[in-house]
């Protein structure tokens, strides 16, 4: 199997659930590549090829984060190839990551991604249904309210305040774009910057004045396949995160930490309501962030949690999301092209 992952930039990627994937696959001899969301290349003139990295079948790495030193060190090779010679494009960067400087990067790989995909490549998680996704909170807003605290998407501080008010003084505001728990506020009566911090967020784009869940404080990051909360052995892909003393958000990338969390039937409640969508969708790897039995935030771009699991003894997932993409692989050979890949990306 060729496959190809897109992370933000090989320079900037951290060892994190991509590299866990990207070192199963390599693992496995497969040929595995690498590159930037600004690696494309295309003319109308000539076929479309991506700019890749990869490490040798051959070298020696122990660890996920063995092989990202060796990915980015001088060992490294790298290889230009024409795209619909892949088997497989996983796109895994993050747009919210990009800084002002990189605004090109936000879309790029989704939209090429498209291209890829127009080309027979299988795209994962399906291009068409990341550009209807691309903004998570608004696609968010597309499930059914029985699971979704009450919110509300403005640019408008008026209409803030009065949700304010109707939820008795106490509030998470956030912007519609964005990831990590970055310029996320928790607010109630004692606030005095309200009005500074509402313009703030405003000024960066639509805001999100959500619902307060008390529970918020330890969330639980549930990892979807091809529909499915992850098991293996009879232990579940979910993590709950616990957030740091005096900080409400739980988000690894604010000092949250982790600690186990059973299948609970909140949670399974959440995951019934939400699975339909993403297998009709396409979407074949999700993360979704659940609040006793309210889902707070979906991540269909670059769901993260897996190199947090050996931290409480749960088993290492990667291997079953590899062994899923190998199957799709095999059905698309065996059906040569007949399933569509939003199909084909949510086959068990």
């Amino acid at each position: 199997m060729k496959i190809c992952f897109v992370v933000n930039s090989i320079e900037t990627e951290k060892c994190g659930t991509t590299m866990y994937l990207v070192y199963e696959a390599w693992k496995r001899k497969h040929d595995v590549y690498v590159m930037g969301v600004g690696d494309f290349s295309f003319t109308n003139t000539e076929k479309l090829t991506i700019n890749s990295t990869y490490v040798s079948k051959n070298a020696s790495a122990e660890s996920p984060s063995e092989y990202l030193e060796l990915l980015k060190g001088e060992k490294a090779k790298e290889s230009r190839i024409v795209a619909k010679d892949l088997d497989v494009l996983f796109i895994r960067n993050n747009p919210t990551e990009e800084g002002s400087s990189r605004q090109w990067a936000e879309q790029a790989g989704v939209a090429f991604g498209r291209m890829m995909q127009q080309e027979g490549v299988l795209v994962l998680n399906d291009a068409y249904a990341l550009s209807h996704a691309f903004i998570d909170k608004l696609y968010f807003e597309e499930l059914p309210s029985e699971i979704k605290p009450k919110s509300l998407i403005t640019r408008s501080k008026k209409e803030i305040l009065e949700f304010f008010e109707a939820n008795k003084k106490k509030m998470v505001l956030k912007p519609l774009e964005g990831s990590g728990g970055r310029d996320v506020y928790l607010i109630d009566k004692n606030e005095k910057n309200l009005n500074q911090i509402i313009e703030n967020i405003i000024n960066k784009g639509y805001v999100i004045a959500q619902e307060f869940l008390p529970a918020a404080k330890e969330d639980v990051r549930v990892l979807l396949l091809n529909g499915r909360i992850m098991e293996k052995k009879g232990k579940y892909g979910i993590i709950r995160r616990v957030s740091g003393e005096g900080e409400f958000r739980s988000n690894f990338a604010q000092g949250g930490s982790a600690d186990k969390s059973p299948l609970t039937e909140g949670i399974q409640k959440v995951v019934n309501v939400v699975a339909p969508k993403l297998i009709k969708d396409g979407l074949f790897f999700v993360g979704l962030d659940v609040v006793e039995d309210k889902l707070i935030e979906i991540n269909v771009l670059s769901p993260g949690g897996l190199d947090h699991f050996g931290e409480i003894n749960l088993p290492d997932f990667s291997d079953m999301v590899i062994d899923s993409i190998e199957k799709k692989v095999e059905y698309k050979e065996m059906y040569e092209g007949q399933i569509e890949n939003k199909v084909l990306a949510t086959m068990a």
